[in-house]
């Protein structure tokens, strides 16, 4: 935007604004051709001439300068080229001074954005189907704060409903205190299947179920502790996966905790007239606003996802005066949100536009989908334990006297994990394919992990280097640094769009070209002049890619 700006201030077209030119730049299909291009068709009505003659004109008045080197009409376009030597000067001073944190800024001061991601089941397992929630609002969490903002991450806990009633009535009937300390999730859900396999055959179990699950309402004692045990050992299990993923939450407040903060809901809504009954349920009449109706209690009285929601969506403007609320939740629950949201307007709060639903498709493996009450599950420690062994496997054949190759086994594995979840836009379908997450030369983490060390043993054969002037430029080089500029506008976008993907694409993009200028120019073998610019490049190439891939949650082996 400064280069821009900065040719729309110097242009000062008569009857068109600034803001308008700058609106209008593109980027030229070639590097050769220019660096921005600006079409003059949409100034035709007003010069009442051809674009052609009109970018003819503008091209022969334009002053270069120290910015700008060149100004050329073609077909109806002017093409500004930059000083490159200028841009590469600033470009790379900037990315070798900041470091770890170029790309970041201030933006955020002073706002709160709480995210609201993972959110496992207690007592069920913590499967491939939860990975693009936790790594897209793992990504979102260090990309908001990388940009100055309060991020607060919640994860709210499926820890309500007549399921946990279930898991009781199983307990007692089919299970002991023994086999489900040691076999922890996987046994509660051996017994959450059981339960099924049983209420198939007799319809009344469901009625027991519930009546469970009225006790831990009640606050039954031996209930209570069932409950409570069941969601210790869940935690203790999913507790090593967000680990790898280096997932950290601020709340772990799930839908139990607002049991005590329904009834101030119901009754605003009842006060504000928004509450009707039908077919003895309490809704809210959404039919205006081409919805079906929002449940709030069933005709039982039991309240439902709706109630538990608004109760949560209330509390965190008051206990966090949010600037964004963001549910990171698949795309399936659209109308849920758009219902809930429509509520919070209804009932007149002035934030519920500040209420974000980050859709996101679905996830499977290549053999097939899950179903949790027929056991079909595929869990996501598993994912990552089978992308570690393939990566230990990989390294064997590929480096076999690697120091610490179990721990680069596990960086690569795990990278290859969360870079496989975000290489595609959030909104679509994945098929997680190991073989392709874990290849070396595609658009993937271990691509972007092996060009980083790449850079770190370039760095280090080098040793310490004098320093470094641009004096002129290759086009592999300027293409590379070229790239380099983008990375804070791209962590503005991603974080604007809600967007982890844009930053895993811009990473293959650094790599790519950093390997096309490794393997097309000699770095060490050269005068100290050139010599030494290269290395500056390559060394703010590796802070790059280090930060990019940080904000995915990827860690960066410095040899592979």
């Amino acid at each position: 935007m400064y280069y821009k700006n900065h040719i729309a201030k110097k242009m000062n077209i008569q009857g068109i604004s600034e803001n308008d030119v700058v609106s209008l730049f593109t980027t030229p299909p070639d590097t050769s051709i220019g660096d921005y291009a600006l079409p003059c068709f949409k100034f035709a009505q007003i010069f009442r001439t051809s674009p052609v003659i009109i970018a003819n004109n503008l091209a022969s008045t334009f002053e270069c300068d120290e910015l700008i080197s060149k100004c050329t009409a073609l077909n109806g376009y002017l093409n500004f080229t930059v000083n490159r030597v200028n841009l590469a000067s600033s470009v790379l001073s900037e990315i070798l001074e900041k470091k770890q944190n170029y790309g970041s800024s201030n933006v955020g001061e002073n706002r709160t954005v709480v995210i609201d991601y993972s959110s496992i089941n207690i007592a069920k397992p913590f499967h491939i189907g939860h990975l693009s929630t936790t790594v897209i609002g793992g990504a979102l969490y260090r990309i908001f704060k990388f940009l100055g903002f309060n991020a607060v991450g919640v994860n709210h806990l499926g820890d309500y409903g007549t399921q946990f009633g279930k898991l009781i009535y199983a307990y007692k009937n089919y299970g002991n205190k023994e086999e489900v300390e040691k076999g922890r999730v996987k046994e509660l859900m051996r017994l959450y299947v059981k339960y099924h396999d049983e209420a198939e055959k007799d319809a009344s179990l469901d009625d027991k179920a519930r009546e469970y699950f009225k006790l831990i309402e009640n606050g039954d004692k031996e209930c209570n502790e069932l409950f409570n045990w069941f969601k210790e050992l869940t935690l203790k299990d999913v507790k090593k996966v967000y680990e790898d993923l280096d997932v950290t939450f601020d709340s772990y407040a799930g839908e139990s905790f607002y049991n005590d903060k329904m009834e101030p809901v119901i009754k605003e809504l009842n006060e504000k007239g928004l509450l009707k009954e039908s077919d003895g349920a309490k809704i809210v009449d959404l039919e205006e606003y081409n919805m079906p109706p929002c449940l709030i209690l069933r005709s039982d009285g039991a309240s439902l996802y709706a109630t538990r929601d608004l109760a949560a969506a209330i509390y965190r403007k008051q206990h966090y005066d949010f600037y964004k609320c963001l549910y990171v939740v698949a795309y399936q629950q659209n109308l849920h949100f758009k219902q809930f949201f429509k509520v919070l307007d209804l009932m007149q709060k002035p934030w519920a536009k500040d209420l974000e639903h980050v859709a996101f498709g679905m996830v499977s493996l290549e053999d097939g989908t899950m179903s949790t009450r027929k056991g079909k599950v595929v869990f996501l420690e598993d994912v990552i334990n089978k992308c570690v062994e393939k990566a230990y496997d990989i390294i064997n054949e590929k480096n076999a006297n690697l120091e610490n190759k179990e721990q680069t086994a596990k960086e690569i594995g795990v990278g290859a994990v969360i870079f496989g979840a975000l290489s595609s836009s959030r909104i679509k379908d994945l098929v997680f394919s190991y073989d392709k997450a874990l290849n070396f030369d595609g658009e993937t983490g271990p691509y972007c992990q092996y060009t980083y060390a790449r850079c770190k043993s370039v760095l280090n054969k080098a040793g310490e280097y004098g320093e470094y002037s641009v004096t002129e430029l290759n086009e592999d080089e300027y293409n590379l640094i070229n790239e380099l500029k983008k990375f804070p506008s791209i962590v503005m976008s991603a974080m604007e769009k809600y967007e982890p993907s844009m930053i895993t694409r811009y990473t293959v993009d650094v790599a790519s070209k950093y390997n096309k200028f490794y393997f097309e120019h000699k770095i060490l073998n050269e005068t100290d002049k050139v010599k030494n610019f290269r290395l500056a490049l390559t060394e703010a190439t590796s802070i790059v890619i280090k930060n990019a891939l940080s904000l995915l949650g990827i860690k960066t082996p410095e040899k592979m």
